[in-house]
Formats: C-alpha cells, structure tokens, sequence
C-alpha cells in the first residue's frame, strides 16, 4: 500500500488530480490495476489517501513546532513557521496539486485547512495572550495563507536567480515578522 501511495503522490504531482489515471498509478507502482483497485476503488480514495498521510506529516511538523516554540522570538518563529512549509511542500510536491485542485472532496480539503489553522493558533497563543479566540484565528488564517505565498515565491520560476527568490523569500519573512510582531504584542 505504501508503494501504491508514494506512485499516486508522485503522478498527482507530476500530472495534477484531474489528468492523473489510475492506470499510470497502477503503472508507476510496478503493479497491477486490480492490486490498486483492491486497496482504492476510485482515484478519489487514493487522493483522499495520499492527502490523508501528507495531512499526518505536516501536522507532526506543526506539533513539533508548537512544542518548541514558545521559548522563540516572533523572528525566529516566523522564520520556522515559512521554513516548515517550504520544506513540507518540497517532500510532497503533490500536496498542493491535490488540496488546491477542484475534484478531491471539499469536507477533506477543508478539514486539512482547519486543522492546520488551529495547530497555527496553538503555536501563536503563547506568544499572544491577550489575544481572544477569534482574533488568533482570524491571525493563524492570516499566517497559514502567508505561508502558502512563500511556498509559491519558492517555486517560482520566474527569477532569474536563486540570490533574487532567496531575497524575495526574505522580504515574505520579514512582512509576516512584522505582522505578527504588531499584531502579538
């Protein structure tokens, strides 16, 4: 099965959800149609699968996070936050092609995007707190959303060298140090 997920998530990245089949899937895990059929009668149920373990990774990455992170000034946590989920969309490039693609279950997407948002509010809350319930979720969205731009910026193949996405990544950082500097305190 593990194999099976690896070849899905590797064709979800490669192709994206709508055009990835599950003939190429079955075919890149060196397995038979019905092999993968026997574990995930549609392509919906691997997507949800491969969503499912990617969900798991990143939110052990956060909880790591939220574990250390109160010891941290809001540089330093800034900095790990955007680092954190650069580093998770570079292990699972599909992630992004499945969560950000119509097709793959809304009730699972959404359920990733809340789940993250209230494992941001987690790590956020010791170093706001005044801050009521509301307001740090409206911030963790602020964040997760921050977040997701730098992951974009990385990727971008538009700068003409790594030292000009390095610099603008820096610029992504220090905008959500200081959001999160005036709005924390």
């Amino acid at each position: 099965m593990e194999v099976l997920l690896a070849a899905a998530a590797q064709v979800f990245a490669d192709r994206g959800y709508d055009a990835a089949t599950t003939t190429e899937i079955a075919a890149a895990a060196q397995s038979s149609i019905g092999s993968l059929y026997q574990f995930f009668p549609t392509k919906e149920k691997i997507a949800q699968a491969v969503i499912g373990q990617q969900a798991q990774d990143l939110a052990q990455q956060l909880d790591a996070i939220a574990e250390a992170s109160p010891g941290w000034d809001v540089p330093e946590l800034s900095r790990r936050l955007v680092q954190a989920l650069i580093e998770f969309r570079g292990r699972h490039p599909s992630f992004a092609r499945l969560i950000d693609t119509p097709g793959v279950p809304a009730e699972l997407v959404i359920g990733v995007r809340q789940s993250m948002r209230l494992q941001l509010a987690r790590i956020l809350a010791p170093h706001a707190p005044g801050l009521g319930k509301a307001r740090l979720a409206a911030v963790a969205a602020a964040v997760q959303q921050v977040m997701k731009s730098a992951v974009a910026l990385n990727a971008d193949p538009a700068f003409d060298s790594a030292a000009a996405a390095k610099a603008a990544l820096q610029e992504l950082r220090d905008m959500l140090t200081a959001y999160l500097q005036s709005t924390l305190s």
